[in-house]
């Protein structure tokens, strides 16, 4: 059958993409492999936010008697993966509607380009079909990256997709990696009384963030009881007894970890082998398809968006950069009237679940410094908050950084209660170029946690009240 656009994957870059294509008058398919939605929703995004919601729940169940309510109860860890799953099902069923309202078609199988412009598809039982397209938008997505020394096979060293959804609690766990799926799952497994041990290569826990970040929160795991050991490189994991046993090179020698399980978080790798791209000489680097700032690869009409493509591998971006792509094509078939605005990958927010949380965006500290800039940094923390310390959470604070000359917005990174819905104010005001002297005289609610930025920015120019 023949289409104006094929997008190949519908996770949130994919489903995006189908949609706006839609809207914008193309005759429009998806092809999936596996579930409407993709990773994000079926195995990712969404439904480790609802494991993290049982284990705060279960975290406030623990301290109910600082609240002034009596309240006892164990977690049931199968039941917490049942809701965790309804609701990734709900999503997914959410996606299949909106294909329907939107009039796309969506062809089940795996997708492999074998000309330009033609798609084979074959199906769970080996059937073939061609689907041809004009444009064909590379949306595969990513997996769960793997080392040599750590082979995942499923049971004892496992990925994020079976720490979803493991049998039972186990007792102990060691996590080798502590970007976001890292440090959420030791947050979430730890809450639900597992023994966890975090492995990072590198000096420190969540290491793009702020240097302060980071201190934070290993302050705050280590107070949980999470044992942290950075500048450490898991070597060789023997799985041949009942758990695992996993040799550790420190810098003061080495040493053997055991537990239960391992879970290798140690980041993605994308979707590119199997779909054809060699035999239409399409450029990939860094295991990444290349593309211009429309998504466009070095094949005209073949695009390629999300975790595939260069850009950062979140959820968000994958979005936003299928409708940016599907928009330009459509200035180009004199569908749009205008050409959409490439994407500012320095304006990208990143936010991780675990608690406290933490969400930022723009420049870090060292990286403001190492731009040139000349900076104020203003840090307020969440023990001054009336709303943190209403809701019992004080621990964290708001960082912002500004450039000292403009007064330009550089940078926010913050950590603590519920701090990933805040982060969109510094994004917008970042986009429409705004100054500290706008932002504080932009009146902010009282109490909440968001007047927290503004306390912040107070405190960058020395104009600080509540502390």
């Amino acid at each position: 059958m023949a289409y104006d656009v094929v997008v190949l994957g519908s996770g949130p870059g994919g489903y995006v993409a189908a949609i706006r294509a839609s809207q914008l008058g193309f005759k429009t398919a998806v092809i999936e492999k596996e579930s409407l939605g993709g990773i994000c929703l079926n195995w990712g995004c969404i439904p480790t936010k609802a494991l993290l919601k049982s284990a705060q729940v279960n975290e406030y169940i623990k301290h109910a008697k600082d609240f002034g309510i009596e309240a006892t109860g164990a977690p049931d860890f199968g039941a917490v993966v049942k809701r965790s799953r309804g609701v990734a099902d709900k999503m997914s069923k959410g996606v299949q509607f909106l294909m329907k309202k939107n009039k796309i078609d969506v062809i089940m199988g795996f997708g492999k380009l074998i000309a330009k412009g033609k798609l084979e598809v074959t199906d769970k039982d080996g059937k073939t079909q061609v689907v041809e397209a004009k444009h064909i938008i590379l949306a595969t997505g990513g997996r769960s990256r793997q080392l040599p020394t750590m082979p995942i096979d499923g049971k004892k060293i496992i990925g994020y997709r079976e720490a979803m959804v493991l049998p039972e609690m186990p007792k102990s766990m060691i996590v080798v990696g502590s970007g976001a799926i890292g440090v959420e799952f030791a947050y979430f497994y730890n809450s639900m009384g597992t023994k966890v041990t975090i492995v990072e290569f590198l000096p420190r826990i969540v290491p793009v963030e702020d240097e302060d970040i980071s201190k934070e929160l290993e302050k705050q795991y280590k107070k949980n009881g999470i044992d942290i050991m950075t500048n450490s490189e898991v070597t060789s994991v023997d799985t041949s007894g009942a758990g695992v046993k996993a040799k550790v090179r420190t810098a003061t020698g080495e040493v053997v970890l055991e537990a239960d399980v391992l879970l290798s978080a140690v980041g993605v790798a994308a979707n590119i082998e199997g779909i054809g791209l060699e035999a239409l000489g399409i450029k990939t680097e860094k295991g990444r398809i290349l593309v211009d700032k429309y998504s466009q690869t070095n094949i005209p009409g073949i695009y390629a968006i999300g975790d595939c493509s260069p850009g950062q591998a979140l959820a968000h971006v994958a979005s936003k950069e299928g409708i940016v792509c599907v928009e330009a094509i459509a200035y180009n078939e004199k569908k749009y009237n205008h050409l959409p605005e490439a994407i500012d990958y320095n304006n990208i927010p990143g936010c991780t679940y675990c608690v406290p949380e933490i969400a930022s965006v723009g420049y870090t500290e060292k990286q403001a410094k190492d731009a040139g800039y000349e900076i104020k940094v203003g840090k307020f923390p969440l023990s001054a908050s009336g709303k943190a310390s209403a809701a019992g959470h004080t621990e964290g604070f708001v960082k912002v950084i500004f450039d000292a000359k403009y007064g330009e917005w550089l940078g926010t990174h913050m950590i603590g209660y519920n701090v990933t819905e805040l982060i969109a104010e510094t994004v917008t005001a970042r986009k429409l170029e705004t100054t500290y002297h706008e932002v504080l005289n932009a009146i902010h609610p009282h109490p909440t946690i968001s007047e927290s930025i503004k306390d912040a920015i107070e405190v960058a120019y020395g104009e600080a009240i509540h502390i």
